[in-house]
């Protein structure tokens, strides 16, 4: 489909709602230049056998974790938490070589598409070599996320971390952070070295200052003025307040809450995305939406860390933006972690529907539509739905999977998010244009899932 530039869907989910008879056009870039309702089907023009969405972006991935999701599901002590896990992810880090983290990533990337994300933010922090020391080029690890986003044709945007102590006030990093462990200045040089590179390739680079434990407000001042020097609209992310013991230690240190504080010391706007944000006071959640910034929801992530849930209310009240990523990718489902926000908020508030909206009165439309545009906006880039001028991103529901089936496009999509468990309801999938999944699968199905088995196994004989 990918020489004509062009598909008509018969149903497709534009920014507005749903659409009948929709012609979609895109240039030799990839990038949209006509999106008609009620349009005829030009004869040369192929049709869509099921509903077109938006390609989903995906705004929060740490992708070497995706080999450790799932071995760390047994009891280790007494009471297990996010901290004990990350211990457990620190010693399986340690261990990761850059051929490693390329065919994980490449890996993880198919499955993506496969799942309906056609873009991806990936937190980097794994930069050094297992004895902490910077490789020769001190780019490599970036550059093989960079090749494996390229080799599978996800849309990138890569974000550096910066990452410095292991807590508030300074404290010293540990071993097991060695890897991660960046000066001020050493970043600033990464970003020169990367930014030809992913302009080179369509990726978008930002910059990620880990969390406010693990960078002194001295070094997010410097970093984030060396960034606009780079790039001053460039995307910036953080992990805040995913924990209550990271609350209390914030106020320990500050005597104020991670966000109020972050709010309070930074120019947080529309450029930030504020990844999980999860543990916020009624003023906090007003101030930081606010500001314009994307809250970065991981809802598959954040239970099973047992992290807490998000008030989804009380940001929506304040005109909060919010989108959704995989994290560390315990699930990698578009349409599970919609559910699974949904479901969250009900178990909260003993409610129902509590996704939809006074626009969008079908949770699964008013949420897919909200989720691509916020990620999207933490992206950095043109991939905020079927509209002219935005990248053709999009993903053909399979209008015969048996929970859609004879459904109309609206509860297709219900079905899809609600309804089709773990057996995908996707048909195809485009990014930019050219088609990246045909039948369910990708082309790279096979030989990508096959490295990467062969580098998670490597990774636990040498284990054990």
């Amino acid at each position: 489909m990918s020489e004509h530039r062009a598909l008509h869907a018969g149903d497709a989910l534009l920014p507005s709602g749903w659409a009948r008879n929709v012609l979609l056009r895109w240039d030799a870039t990839g990038c949209l230049v006509e999106v008609r309702p009620d349009a005829e089907r030009p004869s040369e023009v192929p049709a869509a056998s099921g509903p077109v969405i938006p390609g989903m972006p995906n705004l929060h991935s740490h992708a070497f974790q995706r080999a450790f999701a799932g071995l760390t599901e047994f009891r280790g002590q007494a009471q297990d938490s996010f901290w004990s896990w990350r211990s457990l992810m620190y010693r399986f880090a340690e261990r990761l070589t850059p051929v490693q983290v390329e065919a994980i990533a490449t890996w993880l990337y198919v499955e993506m598409l496969e799942a309906g994300y056609t873009s991806v933010c990936e937190f980097h922090y794994l930069h050094h070599d297992l004895d902490g020391r910077p490789y020769a080029d001190d780019a490599e690890l970036a550059l093989a996320l960079l090749r494996a986003a390229d080799r599978a044709g996800i849309g990138l945007t890569l974000l550096p971390v910066l990452y410095q102590n292991s807590g508030f006030g300074g404290q010293q990093p540990g071993v097991g952070q060695r890897r991660f462990i960046r000066s001020t200045d050493s970043m600033l040089r990464l970003l020169e070295r990367l930014r030809p590179v992913c302009e080179s390739q369509g990726a978008r680079l930002g910059l990620a200052p880990h969390s406010l434990r693990a960078v002194a407000p001295d070094s997010l001042h410097d970093a984030l003025a060396g960034l606009a020097s780079i790039d001053d609209a460039a995307p910036i992310h953080i992990h805040i307040a995913e924990q209550t013991a990271e609350v209390d230690a914030c106020i320990a240190w500050s005597g104020q809450r991670p966000v109020a504080w972050l709010l309070d010391h930074a120019p947080v706007d529309a450029r930030w995305c504020l990844v999980h944000a999860t543990h916020m006071d009624a003023d906090e959640y007003r101030r930081a939406a606010a500001t314009g910034a994307v809250a970065g929801l991981c809802p598959t992530t954040e239970a099973n860390l047992g992290d807490g849930v998000f008030d989804f209310a009380a940001w929506r009240e304040g005109g909060g933006r919010w989108g959704v990523g995989s994290d560390s990718h315990a699930c990698v489902n578009a349409a599970e972690e919609l559910l699974m926000l949904e479901y969250g908020q009900r178990l909260m508030t003993r409610q129902r529907n509590v996704g939809a909206d006074a626009a969008q009165p079908s949770v699964a439309t008013a949420l897919t539509l909200a989720a691509v545009r916020g990620g999207a906006q933490a992206s950095g880039r043109a991939v905020a739905g079927l509209a002219a001028g935005q990248q053709a991103d999009f993903v053909m529901l399979d209008a015969d999977h048996v929970a859609l089936e004879g459904l109309n496009a609206q509860n297709m999509l219900s079905s899809h998010v609600f309804a089709s468990q773990r057996s995908s309801a996707i048909s195809s999938v485009w990014v930019a244009g050219q088609p990246r999944v045909a039948g369910g699968r990708h082309s790279l199905h096979r030989d990508a899932s096959s490295s990467f088995v062969d580098a998670r196994r490597q990774l636990l004989i040498e284990s054990s």
